[in-house]
């Protein structure tokens, strides 16, 4: 169960779906996720209106389903991990307003291991970091 105190803390919520999502993709990759955050919350839809419920919005970030692997583990991660204080930090960055968006205004992404979901077809190739590959929707991000 996701504490109460973090429901409303972007730098909480931002550093723990960073981290979850791609602490194996470095500072790199968790900004970028940080960036895809930030992306929808400029756009507000059905996908939230801010940082926090854009992070939390059911199944659009897999790190905070319930049955995935990376839950227990984003839950109960410390300071004392060296890629979620480099999360947090770039959290901070992303809150503070001072993190640069090297996705291209991505607000959709998915990781090229695993097969190309349905949904990229229909959006704009933004770019890949890492194993993620980067999308928005329209290429100038209309719709």
């Amino acid at each position: 169960m996701i504490p109460a105190s973090w429901m409303s803390d972007p730098v909480q919520v931002g550093a723990r779906t960073a981290w979850g999502e791609a602490r194996g993709e470095g500072n790199n990759g968790m900004a970028a996720v940080l960036c895809v955050g930030r992306n929808r919350a400029i756009r507000p839809a059905w996908w939230g209106h801010d940082l926090c419920s854009v992070f939390l919005h059911p199944w659009q970030f897999s790190c905070w389903n319930a049955a995935d692997v990376n839950l227990s583990k984003l839950l109960t991660v410390t300071d004392m991990d060296a890629q979620f204080r480099e999360a947090t930090a770039l959290a901070q960055a992303l809150v503070g307003g001072h993190l640069t968006d090297m996705t291209k205004g991505a607000d959709h992404y998915y990781d090229t291991r695993s097969l190309r979901p349905s949904w990229a077809s229909s959006q704009f190739y933004c770019c890949t970091i890492g194993h993620h590959a980067f999308y928005r929707v329209g290429p100038f991000g209309e719709g």
